[in-house]
């Protein structure tokens, strides 16, 4: 049994709580209350007290892609040019690095992830195996989604689907308490609906979590409902059997029965009002990548909409190299101030609602909300503990605001998963970040090479 203190506990589920306590024991959370109440309660336990600080629930990334760290700043220059943007991604990494190489710039990414507060990640890898790795070796939790190869074509769908499952079940052969297996049929520009149904079929029948980039893109929307642009130029010249469902990428889903099974939607930027009511109605969750959204000029989803249907949401990073940074508190406050900014607002979204959503919506989006995404007894020990000393953060009047309105990853001092301390001021527990950081500096001077 340990005790932690601080000037403020922000439990989410309840008020913040002044002069407060988290008291948890192994991986559990025993209690959250007043530090009085909890050290008379627990006389014996060791108490920390950080002071100046609040201890919140850790925070969740919903949507990232760690395999690709590397890839941080190294796509800006064509980042205006999707299809540029891709062939450089997928030549280097196909080119200049090894698997090894993929799976060090994976742990630097989650690392990266620890130092800022997240507890949990909801990861996509067409390399499954490295982010699952950086995960583990990070002691992170998480879902790690399994991605499909490019297979918009009806024809292979039951061999690209048997190429998917394979690959995600021998992840899952090596899951742990921590790290689950899930799969990620990656777009609908880039997954042909006879693949969708069978991911779906088999998402429902084994309780498999999903995740899709969805009505991310103009060139999206364009190939969905009128068949045209650059998607079906690419599909034109490589001999693939498409055909456009003339719809929005949403409505394609819930005609392949892919809604029903509940899945994560990343992005949802071009999403109409009958968009919302289905992901409502069916109960898909969306993971909300506002930064990454506007660095390729795609514009800003209608966060305060899903939030208002009600939809599960969380924050998402998206990968470093759409975004350049892994810092969900910043993500927190882009989003809001994002969202406050489209014509079509009829409210603030406040402090305390996008808050709740880098927690608990998040928790609520990859479905871990029964085991962490609040601080309350019986949940699971993940939490952070964010410094409030920086002059850049006084005075504080409101908790909520002084964390998503005037900090970021700098300032935290703790991040703990089931227990167990990940990072603590300035230092990495289970990672060796000086030979980490050699690691990746050589990476970098490969992908820079010229042949």
């Amino acid at each position: 049994m340990k005790l932690l203190a601080a000037e403020y506990v922000v439990p989410v589920s309840s008020a913040p709580i002044e002069n407060g306590a988290v008291a948890f024991e192994n991986d559990r959370i025993v209690a959250v209350g007043t530090r009085r109440e909890l050290a008379a309660r627990f006389p014996e336990a060791p108490l920390e007290d950080f002071g100046a600080a609040a201890i919140t629930p850790g925070l969740i990334n919903t949507h990232s892609h760690l395999e690709i760290t590397a890839m941080r700043g190294f796509l800006d220059t064509v980042e205006h040019d999707f299809y540029a943007w891709l062939m450089k991604l997928t030549t280097t990494r196909a080119e200049k690095l090894s698997e090894e190489d993929v799976k060090i710039a994976a742990i630097a990414g989650a690392l990266e992830g620890v130092r800022g507060g997240v507890t949990c990640f909801g990861d996509i890898g067409r390399f499954g195996a490295a982010g699952f790795a950086a995960l583990k070796e990070n002691n992170l939790r998480g879902v790690l989604f399994q991605e499909t190869e490019f297979a918009p074509d009806n024809r292979t769908a039951r061999e690209d689907f048997e190429k998917l499952r394979e690959k995600f079940l021998a992840l899952k052969e090596t899951e742990t308490k921590l790290v689950k297996v899930g799969l990620s049929p990656h777009a609908p520009y880039t997954v042909s609906p006879k693949l969708f149904e069978l991911i779906a079929e088999y998402a429902l029948s084994e309780n498999v979590k999903t995740t899709i980039h969805v009505a991310e893109s103009e060139s999206e929307q364009e190939l969905m409902t009128k068949g045209t642009g650059f998607f079906a130029s690419v599909y034109a010249k490589y001999g693939f059997e498409w055909h456009s469902p003339l719809c929005t990428s949403v409505e394609l889903l819930e005609r392949c029965g892919v809604l029903r099974s509940k899945p994560l939607l990343a992005h949802c930027v071009k999403v109409s009002e009958n968009d919302v009511r289905l992901l409502a109605e069916n109960d898909a969750r969306i993971a909300h990548c506002p930064k990454s959204n506007a660095k390729f000029g795609h514009g800003i989803a209608p966060l305060e909409r899903f939030l208002d249907a009600p939809i599960k949401v969380g924050f998402g990073s998206d990968s470093v190299a759409s975004n350049n940074a892994c810092d969900i508190l910043e993500e927190a406050r882009f989003g809001a101030l994002a969202a406050r900014t489209l014509p079509s607002n009829k409210r603030f979204i406040e402090p305390q609602q996008t808050f709740e959503t880098a927690t608990f919506g998040a928790a609520q989006a990859l479905g871990l909300e029964t085991e962490i995404g609040t601080l309350e007894a019986g949940k699971q020990a993940d939490l952070a503990v964010f410094s409030l000393e920086n002059v850049a953060q006084m005075p504080v009047h409101d908790v909520y605001s002084a964390l998503v309105f005037a900090s970021g990853a700098r300032d935290v001092r703790l991040t703990m998963v089931a227990g167990e301390e990940l990072y603590r001021d300035g230092a990495a527990k289970k990672i060796d970040e000086t030979e980490l950081k050699m690691q990746m500096k050589i990476i970098a001077q490969k992908m820079r090479q010229t042949n």
